[in-house]
């Protein structure tokens, strides 16, 4: 399958050695994260520092959320690929094994585009060697779909509550503090909150729809009538 699904028409020699503004967007924003910024409040400036609008705006927009949101996945799936646990690889690498991994099995990005970018950005952020490493983590993850994946994460899980922990992206004492409010606040029974918890975790990695709003006594109102 990884022959049929991962194929690079570029030679070793031709390919970036720099990552494109949006991933590198996306990257600068996550290291960010990781020392204490706010990723909703680190974005908006990074993009505009970097220049970004349109398409390359929304894609950096959906690979620091969409990394950050489903990076306990992520790091399950890493683990296996990189046969080690993800906690002794260097944070930076890590981060960007994420970027890729979402690149590869959440966005629509072809296998061999999202490998090669995600190790240009690799070289230029952290060194070299640290690119063939994300080379062939990557090229493991792309042997699998999504589905496959997360067949594979589960395997041997015998705690409902930590499978679904992996599935959706959560630690495991919020999916248990979920599973009581539910119960507790009679919004499930017994014999529903499992379906009922799973829905609410699915929402929970469900990003909201835009949504625009006039301030009062800005009389932005009738701007947004009349623009539609």
């Amino acid at each position: 399958m990884s022959a049929q699904r991962f194929r690079s028409v570029t030679k070793p020699a031709d390919r970036p050695r720099t990552s494109d503004p949006a991933r590198q967007t996306a990257y600068l924003t996550l290291r960010a994260v990781a020392h204490g910024a706010y990723a909703n409040l680190e974005l908006p400036g990074q993009v505009r520092t970097a220049g970004l609008s349109g398409r390359d705006a929304a894609f950096a927009t959906e690979l620091t959320y969409g990394t950050i949101r489903m990076q306990g996945l992520y790091d399950s799936i890493i683990a296996i690929a990189a046969d080690r646990d993800p906690a002794h690889i260097d944070a930076a690498v890590r981060d960007i094994l994420r970027m890729g991994a979402h690149q590869l099995l959440a966005m629509r990005v072809p296998d061999h585009a999202a490998v090669s970018a995600t190790v240009a950005l690799a070289r230029q952020n952290v060194s070299q060697g640290s690119g063939g490493f994300v080379n062939a983590v990557l090229r493991r993850v792309s042997e699998r779909d999504r589905s496959q994946w997360l067949e594979a994460v589960t395997d041997g899980v015998g705690d409902p509550i930590a499978r679904l922990a992996v599935l959706h992206s959560h630690p495991v004492w919020i999916v248990r503090a979920l599973r009581a409010a539910l119960l507790t606040h009679a919004v499930s029974t017994s014999q529903s909150i499992e379906t009922d918890l799973a829905a609410l975790l699915t929402a929970h990695n469900t990003p909201g729809p835009l949504t625009l709003t006039a301030r009062p006594g800005l009389d932005a109102e009738a701007d947004l009538e009349s623009s539609g």
